[in-house]
């Protein structure tokens, strides 16, 4: 014989009626672009042109955020001038990553591109440089590159010559988790790109001290024992 449809579980029918009831307490308008609100203001009573007011807001809100979260993507270039303006004056919830530089340095010009990359990778983020001289006079080649990191228009953290940017063989990876220790961007790197090294490094000094205190005792027992 011809068996009846079979009954759908009882949890299965409870949650299509939720999600029936859902579907139905969404207002039109929560569907609409902000253009189409405005054209379709008039059709709507008085309590719904109140709830559309407060959420034309609430995505007017959405969407300044959004720009802003645009606003730069790239490594811009200012000169001294600008400084204040651009990175000291800069909105008190923009950071600011600025390079000092010179461009007859190949460590400056490596951190230009990795910051370049970065500046895409975190467009919320103002990424400036500035070449030194128009910035600071007499400024020493042994501190360069000067990569200042500023928030409220404090700095918040500064790494200052080579070494301290990370070497000449710096990865854009290792410089972007300098920057997310301080704050200034929040990466999806999980663990700092140098940890290997740092440990290796850290190893080797350790075999070192070893070896050394090894010699020392070693020098001490063929010492000869004067009485």
């Amino acid at each position: 014989g011809i068996l009846p449809p079979k009954e759908k579980p009882k949890d299965e029918i409870e949650e299509m009626v939720l999600q029936l009831q859902k579907e139905a307490e969404v207002k039109p308008y929560e569907r609409m672009t902000l253009e189409e609100l405005k054209e379709a203001e008039d059709d709507f009573d008085e309590t719904d042109r109140k709830a559309i007011e407060k959420y034309r807001q609430q995505r007017l809100q959405e969407l300044k955020f959004l720009q802003r979260r645009q606003k730069y993507g790239e490594l811009r270039e200012i000169c001294g001038e600008q400084y204040v303006k651009e990175v000291t004056n800069a909105p008190e919830d923009v950071w600011v990553i600025i390079h000092l530089y010179r461009s007859s340095m190949p460590m400056c010009l490596l951190v230009n591109e990795h910051l370049s990359l970065l500046a895409r990778k975190f467009p919320e983020v103002k990424f400036l440089k500035a070449i030194v001289n128009s910035c600071i006079q007499n400024y020493h080649d042994r501190c360069l590159p000067t990569i200042l990191v500023y928030k409220t228009g404090e700095i918040k953290g500064r790494f200052i010559g080579v070494a301290e940017c990370g070497g000449i063989y710096l990865k854009v990876e290792e410089l972007e988790w300098k920057l997310a220790e301080v704050g200034a961007i929040e990466t999806d790197l999980e663990e700092n790109p140098k940890k290997d090294i740092i440990n290796m490094m850290t190893l080797s000094v350790q075999n070192v001290s070893a070896h050394e205190d090894t010699n020392t005792k070693s020098s001490d027992v063929m010492k000869p024992h004067i009485t």
